[in-house]
């Protein structure tokens, strides 16, 4: 069993819960880690960049004059790469289809990547997360107490905007709700902090749903 502490927003120490590493597919799977990030980052491009290439560019594809007899070099149609106007000679394209990385593998990589995260002692949880009204400060003081000093991943149960406001602008500070999670941002951060709720919800998730083991 694996244990992950528990604290309160003033940095004390109040408890801990066991995790039972089978409910998150029971040991760590560094290749489909690194597919689900691969993935991640590839749906993360807009793939905009592209030029013309001879086919796409306006013009006759009739010859410009014949091969031989004119005392010029021999020439092609209009659209031809080395004339103005024509198209590039190695135009670049947009890709057919983007990476695809199944449901049931994604959640696979995130548990993998959340088991990762308990074994190396870089996971806890914040009991009654809450802020009466943004205030950065606020949020500030209690990663302090917490020791959280290398940036962290803050995972909500559900939409919060006073938690939101509060730590948005701290630098290398995401906040994100746990039904959103992917394997990259989870591994992004040094540190993962749950709502109580949250570490509930994520473990009862777990890869059940998966068959993977």
């Amino acid at each position: 069993m694996l244990t992950v502490p528990i604290f309160n927003m003033e940095g004390k120490r109040t408890g801990e819960v066991q995790v039972d590493p089978e409910v998150l597919g029971r040991r760590v799977r560094p290749r489909i880690i690194k597919q689900a990030i691969v993935a991640y980052l590839d749906h993360q491009r807009q793939y905009s960049a592209r030029t013309k290439g001879r086919s796409d560019v306006e013009g006759s594809t009739r010859k410009i004059f014949r091969q031989k007899g004119t005392g010029n070099a021999r020439m092609g149609g209009i659209r031809n790469p080395v004339r103005r106007g024509g198209g590039c000679t190695f135009a670049k394209r947009v890709p057919g289809s983007r990476k695809n990385f199944p449901k049931k593998m994604r959640r696979l990589a995130l548990c993998s990547a959340l088991l990762a995260k308990i074994q190396a002692n870089e996971a806890l949880i914040v009991e009654d997360l809450s802020f009466a009204e943004p205030k950065t400060r606020a949020f500030a003081s209690m990663l302090s107490a917490l020791g959280v000093e290398q940036g962290c991943l803050v995972a909500l149960h559900e939409r919060d905007k006073s938690t939101y406001l509060s730590g948005r602008n701290i630098p290398d500070t995401d906040i994100r709700l746990v039904d959103d999670l992917t394997a990259y941002e989870v591994l992004r951060r040094k540190r993962l902090i749950f709502t109580g709720p949250a570490f509930k919800r994520i473990t009862d998730r777990g890869t059940r749903s998966t068959g993977g083991r």
